[in-house]
């Protein structure tokens, strides 16, 4: 099986590009991702199938062999910073529990936004 790593991906889109080691950039949908693995880090070794899709080279039943030093620990936001944003999202939290008890969803914006604060916190949690 091929080895390469992620040049990049993006969550979002669902997709990136693996560079192989024979040279050549493979179409890397999420699909292809391990179970329970939503998103894969540039750098990521990986091993994978290939395929030849509509648009060139295609990963398959990719296997993570080594992923890249996370700078997460590196960055990690004081405790009492992180503390006071946990209970800021707790607020943005209730509002929306709130409106959903009145039939009213979050708006897209607002959805990204506290998705977004949410998987930081759980970014720096995790750390």
């Amino acid at each position: 099986m091929p080895i390469g790593r992620v040049k990049w991906y993006s969550l979002e889109k669902g997709f990136g590009f693996i560079s192989s080691e024979e040279g050549e950039d493979v179409y890397l949908a999420s699909s292809a991702l391990p179970t329970g693995v939503p998103t894969v880090k540039p750098g990521t070794k990986l091993e994978f199938g290939v395929a030849e899709g509509r648009r060139g080279p295609q990963a398959l039943s990719v296997r993570i062999i080594d992923e890249p030093a996370s700078v997460v620990a590196n960055t990690r936001i004081n405790a009492d910073d992180l503390a006071t944003i946990i209970e800021d999202s707790i607020k943005m939290l209730d509002k929306v529990g709130n409106g959903l008890r009145h039939g009213r969803y979050p708006t897209d914006v607002e959805a990204e936004r506290l998705g977004k604060v949410l998987r930081g916190i759980a970014g720096q949690i995790e750390g």
